[in-house]
């Protein structure tokens, strides 16, 4: 699967049905908070918080509008010894308890969960890649990690002809992805970019499965063995929601192309790059600058 389309399904993940119900109340009682409320937790420069309608805009090549969904994003929790210095790092912005009690607890314990999960998967992805089962675990990789869980809620039609999408085309930036998603179609991928038009093809949400999917980090690091793949939501007028927690590493993270993963007739595709300089760019590209919000 991460040789053909970067994406494929977890099962057995320990992560139990009642906590993911419980995940998907919770944030379905933040985003229907009035406006005026919501605004309150408005995101800061390093992104946590609240992202209203149209604060990112995913596909480069839409210049229409931005995507139809708002979102919350939380980071890594608790203090951290490199914030001084750390590009993604801020306290994060939590609603006021007596306006969502449990919310705060309910999010810090699915954080969790999935951050588990995300490095068993990292355990894994490193044997497939002829590597130490504990290569991504070292504290300049994801023994420090930067991982950010983004709260979604997509509404409206979409209309491509239109340049109108819940999301926008994309690949995710980080090293990679676990998606929660609720029943309602929208998601798709497209499994080569390059071909024209391109064919989209839908990804059904499995009951009791996580979707995963590659990031561009690990894309650079396997020199394109692994895939990080074109997707993108599309609204049907069904009010839907996920929750994708995105592996980011340390920002100090030097991401260049594995040894296993190179030779003489296949050398490195990409520069080596520090994690930190990718994703601020890609950060910045996506989203609209703060001083809007200020009028």
């Amino acid at each position: 699967a991460c040789l053909d389309c970067g994406f494929f399904y977890v099962i057995n993940h320990g992560i139990s049905e009642e906590l993911k119900d419980e995940v998907f109340k919770q944030s379905k009682n933040l985003f229907a908070l009035p406006l005026e409320e919501k605004m309150k937790l408005l995101r800061n420069e390093k992104y946590r918080g609240y992202a209203p309608l149209h604060d990112q805009l995913l596909d480069p090549d839409n210049q229409v509008r931005g995507d139809y969904k708002e979102g919350f994003s939380i980071g890594v929790l608790g203090p951290r010894d490199d914030s001084h210095d750390n590009p993604f790092y801020s306290p994060n912005i939590w609603p006021d308890p007596d306006v969502l009690p449990g919310w705060r607890a309910t999010m810090e314990t699915f954080y969790q969960e999935a951050l588990r999960v995300c490095k068993a998967i990292a355990s894994i992805m490193a044997l497939a890649l002829d590597l130490d089962v504990d290569y991504f675990d070292k504290p300049n990789i994801l023994g420090n990690h930067n991982a950010v869980m983004r709260l979604l809620h997509y509404e409206g039609n979409s209309d491509p002809s239109k340049g109108i999408y819940a999301s926008g085309a994309h690949s995710d930036f980080g090293m990679m992805t676990l998606l929660a998603t609720d029943s309602v179609m929208g998601l798709q991928i497209c499994k080569d970019k390059d071909v024209k038009p391109r064919k989209w093809e839908y990804i059904p949400s499995i009951k009791g499965a996580y979707i995963v999917n590659i990031g561009d980090l690990l894309e650079r690091w396997s020199n394109c063995l692994f895939k990080s793949t074109l997707h993108r939501v599309i609204g049907n007028g069904h009010e839907r929601y996920s929750i994708p927690f995105f592996v980011e590493p340390s920002h100090e993270c030097i991401v260049e192309c594995l040894p296993t993963c190179q030779s003489e007739n296949n050398l490195p595709k990409y520069p080596a790059i520090k994690c930190s300089t990718h994703l601020t760019q890609r950060y910045k590209e996506a989203h609209v600058d703060l001083s809007i919000y200020e009028k």
